[in-house]
């Protein structure tokens, strides 16, 4: 008898349950630090598959904004006649393009990531919150070489850049920022909901209409302006124009707004994100 269950109790498996201290649970912070390597990885990546197999390659990254900008240069600046604040229209509306693209596209890769890559979550473990930030940040190089073309466009129409270009590099972490918050949120639902997978694009595609990227921010009516303020986008377009173009209509309070708005959904998005993350790898 003695034997038998000695027998037993080696066949018997030990369940082990792996917990983070708890300075590793504010938001995750500290682990996506330390696993700052594998988010370059993870980057590259998304950016090779992208253009895999794609005859164009990293054209795609101009064509994109280029030929939509001259639709709506015949649309909006041609027919329409919108005003863009005694800036020529075609670098109006290009530099409106680019971070709202840069954005855009980061909050649908991002929405989708944990779904695209369930087997990172399923068969090993990595910080989740690598993989939205990865597909947001993947867009960073499509925005450079855009840039560059946004240059030599403004220098066509002999616009030249005011010496508070500098301050791009902030505004451009303004508007990662922004697109990873949302990004983390929908991400997480996306996971239990297969529904907001279709509905982000759409989703989008909204929030570009409410958005100065066609039209400047002074068209839209008073009595809307505090409703207008809660949209994180518009002042951070408002900031690259007034950056990079030296316009003199942007509006400083929507652009303080955009700032805060941007804080508050950041910390709702972590929030949100590392309450989800334990229920990832069983509903995916």
């Amino acid at each position: 008898m003695a034997g038998r269950g000695l027998l037993a109790s080696r066949n018997v498996e030990t369940l082990s349950v792996i917990r983070p201290s708890r300075a590793q649970r504010s938001f995750g912070l500290s682990e996506f630090w330390k696993h700052r390597d594998l988010l370059y990885v993870f980057v590259w990546r998304d950016i090779k598959v992208r253009y895999k197999q794609t005859v164009l390659g990293a054209a795609w990254a101009v064509l994109q904004p280029f030929l939509t900008m001259v639709v709506f240069t015949f649309v909006f600046g041609r027919l329409a006649k919108v005003p863009s604040g005694g800036i020529p229209y075609p670098v109006f509306v290009f530099c409106g393009l680019l971070p709202w693209q840069l954005f855009a596209q980061g909050l649908v890769r991002s929405g989708r990531s944990l779904v695209e890559d369930h087997y990172l979550l399923t068969k090993i473990y990595v910080p989740r919150l690598l993989l939205p930030a990865s597909a947001v940040l993947s867009g960073l190089p499509d925005f450079g070489v855009a840039f560059v073309l946004l240059l030599g466009i403004m220098f066509s129409y002999g616009v030249y850049p005011p010496l508070a270009v500098l301050t791009v590099l902030p505004l451009l972490v303004l508007t990662i920022a922004t697109s990873l918050a949302v990004g983390l949120f929908l991400s997480a639902l996306n996971v239990r909901y297969r529904d907001v997978g279709y509905a982000v694009p759409f989703f989008t595609q909204l929030w570009f209409f409410v958005t100065p990227v066609a039209y400047p921010s002074s068209l839209v009516p008073e009595r809307w302006r505090l409703l207008y303020r809660l949209n994180p986008m518009a002042g951070v377009l408002e900031g690259f124009r007034w950056a990079v173009l030296g316009n003199r209509e942007t509006s400083w309070a929507l652009m303080f707004a955009a700032a805060l708005g941007v804080g508050v959904l950041l910390i709702f998005g972590l929030w949100y994100f590392e309450r989800m993350e334990k229920t990832f790898a069983d509903v995916v």
